[in-house]
């Protein structure tokens, strides 16, 4: 990856794992509050329950008249009884205690409850519940949560990172596709330029101009117009013109005959049926497509070969003997820097504007090609 695309990569990356993060953050924070919650709750209840029963029994005893039997308490749970002279009776008074009173409290190690319900039976005034249990389950719940959240963040970072290299594959597609297309228009530029350049410092030192270099000077100025007129069609803030019904035959063979020093160099001649032919189109447009299907087949055809055109009303048709497009390829070739063979040079945006254009026109385009044998494309409309 080049620098933008790491900068977009890992922006898009940290976007998504911060955003995800927060997200888990609060989730985490409020699951952990809700719990911590109800365990509060569940061990004042359970204190609660407990000093119910010591309360019980001791009223039964006083009731009864017979000795105190204090049930069992549970694991991690400690007993204090306190007198109505707030002696200790039972068990240890806790240090945290300064003020005896009816209440609940969660200290920093333990819980306490204080409970009057013995209503002084057997001169008990107090009952006491100290348990450790709410602490070492909220310890457990914070460690469990705390595991949870670092799984899922985990799986939030594998799951961003897939979703950043997809989110970063059509993008690096492009980037590519656009490398490409700039190393092909500079190798496409270079070969005119430089015919160009060696024809006038030919000219230059012979001090005249003949024949054979003002026609390779025409025809290195016609492909840089092509590449021209390619890459200002791929300038969307052109204003677009109204199409009007014209017709096509004096166009056409304006194209041909444009073309025709690029094909008497490679000697291919065209095998022309061209008669009247009217399209809802414009006149640049029209241009533009005639003159991407013909190079296109100039570029792609052998030596010594013939390039057939016909036009007639609602059909146009160009057929050349060429190198062919595979099968597979066909549908490809449409799409913008896709070639159908690298054997000549190109692009790759000719046949992307000429499917434009017709789609622009719902003209209809179609390709029958064989691999060594040729191509025929084949443009229809109402």
């Amino acid at each position: 990856m080049n620098n933008l695309e790491k900068r977009s990569f890992y922006s898009f990356l940290s976007l998504y794992i911060g955003s995800s993060f927060l997200f888990l953050a609060l989730a985490g924070f409020w699951y952990y509050t809700a719990q911590k919650n109800a365990l509060q709750n569940n061990s004042y209840f359970q204190m609660q329950h407990y000093s119910d029963k010591v309360s019980a029994a001791i009223i039964n005893a006083h009731m009864q008249g017979g000795s105190l039997h204090l049930p069992a308490a549970a694991p991690q749970t400690e007993l204090t009884l306190i007198s109505t002279q707030n002696d200790v009776v039972y068990g240890a008074l806790p240090h945290e205690i300064s003020i005896l009173k009816n209440n609940f409290s969660i200290l920093e190690n333990r819980s306490i409850l204080i409970s009057d319900t013995p209503q002084e039976h057997l001169n008990i005034k107090y009952v006491i519940v100290q348990s450790s249990i709410f602490h070492q389950e909220l310890e457990a719940l914070l460690a469990h949560v705390l595991l949870v959240m670092i799984v899922i963040a985990l799986g939030i970072v594998s799951v961003a990172w897939v979703l950043s290299k997809i989110f970063m594959r059509p993008i690096r597609q492009k980037v590519e596709q656009i490398e490409q297309f700039v190393q092909d228009i500079s190798h496409e530029l270079n070969t005119p330029i430089t015919a160009l350049k060696m024809s006038a410092k030919r000219a230059m030192q012979k001090g005249v101009y003949d024949e054979k270099i003002l026609t390779n000077i025409s025809i290195s100025t016609k492909q840089l117009y092509s590449i021209y007129q390619s890459l200002a069609y791929l300038n969307f803030s052109t204003p677009k013109q109204q199409p009007e019904t014209i017709d096509l035959q004096p166009i056409l063979e304006e194209s041909i005959a444009y073309y025709a020093e690029l094909s008497r160099a490679k000697n291919i001649s065209f095998d022309t049926a061209i008669s009247s032919a009217s399209l809802l189109i414009t006149e640049e447009r029209a241009k533009l497509l005639f003159s991407n299907l013909i190079s296109n087949a100039i570029k792609y055809s052998m030596p010594n070969t013939t390039i057939t055109v016909t036009l007639k009303e609602h059909v146009f048709s160009i057929q050349d003997e060429g190198v062919g497009i595979a099968e597979e390829k066909i549908k490809e070739i449409f799409k913008p820097y896709e070639r159908g063979s690298h054997i000549a040079g190109g692009f790759g945006i000719g046949l992307s504007i000429v499917k434009q254009i017709c789609d622009e026109f719902k003209i209809n385009i179609n390709v029958e090609s064989e691999i060594d044998k040729g191509s025929c494309f084949t443009l229809t409309w109402s």
